[in-house]
C-alpha cells in the first residue's frame, strides 16, 4: 500500500473552498457499487509487460473490503482490460504505437487477449460478482465497456473505485463517472500506482474536483 496521502495544504485550500473536507457523509449501500479496475495478470504478475509491483500490496485490503460490502449486499463489479487484435492491427493501435516499446507491444498485446482476462488469481471474488471488460482507460468513456449500463440497471448513483493504476485507468474512470453524475469515491487503501507521488497526485485531484476520497474503513462506516 502507498504511504502517501493528501498534503495539509491541499486540505487547507478545501477546506478554505467548500468548508468541509469529505463530500459525502453517508452513502446508501443500496445504491453503492464498488468498481475494482484491472487487477489482472497484466498488472499484477511479476514480470508481466505492464507490472505494477504496488498492486500485490493492495490485494489484502480489497479482500478484506469486498467480504465486508458482500455483507452489505453492495455489488462487486470487476472490470477487466482486454484488447482484440484484428490481423495485424490492435483495436488500440494509437497507444501501442506511442506508449509502450516495440519489444514491449507484442508482449501487451498478447497478455491483454480477450480470451484470457480473470480477476487477479489471489483475489477473492463471489459467485454474484460482475466481470465487465474494458478497452479504454476510462470504463465509462462511450464504447469502452458495459460498465455504465450495468450501473444504472443496478439502480446504482455511487462508485466506489479500487484498483489500479491510481492514476490512469482508476481516475480516468473516476473523472468520467463524475461527468455523467455519478458520486464518486476513491478508495485510498485499495489503489496502487507505480509510485507514491502518482497516487497522491490523483487522490488530490480528486477530493477537490471530481469526488471523495476515503479509507475502506471510512467508508464501511458511513454506508447506511
Amino acid at each position: 500500500m502507498h504511504s502517501a496521502g493528501i498534503r495539509q495544504h491541499i486540505i487547507d485550500r478545501v477546506m478554505a473552498r467548500r468548508k468541509k473536507f469529505h463530500w459525502f457523509d453517508s452513502l446508501e449501500s443500496s445504491k453503492t457499487a464498488l468498481v475494482v479496475i484491472d487487477m489482472q495478470n497484466t498488472f499484477c504478475e511479476p514480470g508481466s509487460p505492464a507490472e505494477v509491483p504496488q498492486s500485490r500490496g493492495i490485494v489484502e485490503p480489497i479482500n478484506k473490503f469486498t467480504e465486508a460490502l458482500r455483507k452489505k449486499k453492495v455489488p462487486i463489479i470487476w472490470v477487466l482490460h482486454a484488447n482484440s487484435q484484428i490481423g495485424d492491427k490492435s483495436d488500440w493501435e494509437l497507444f501501442f504505437n506511442n506508449v509502450v516499446a516495440d519489444e514491449v507491444k507484442s508482449r501487451t498485446i498478447e497478455s491483454l487477449a480477450p480470451n484470457k482476462q480473470k480477476v487477479w488469481k489471489e483475489l477473492v471474488s463471489a459467485e454474484n460478482d460482475i466481470t465487465v471488460i474494458k478497452n479504454r482507460y476510462s470504463a465509462l468513456i462511450t464504447g469502452s465497456s458495459s460498465l455504465e449500463r450495468t450501473l444504472r440497471n443496478l439502480g446504482v448513483d455511487t462508485i466506489l473505485i479500487a484498483g489500479t493504476k491510481t492514476n490512469i485507468c482508476c481516475e480516468s474512470t473516476a473523472r468520467d463517472g463524475m461527468m455523467l453524475d455519478f458520486k464518486i469515491v476513491m478508495v485510498e487503501d485499495c489503489c496502487a500506482a507505480l509510485s507514491d507521488d502518482e497516487h497522491q497526485a490523483t487522490l488530490e485531484s480528486i477530493i477537490q474536483q471530481f469526488g471523495d476520497v476515503r479509507t475502506s474503513s471510512e467508508i464501511l462506516e458511513i454506508l447506511n
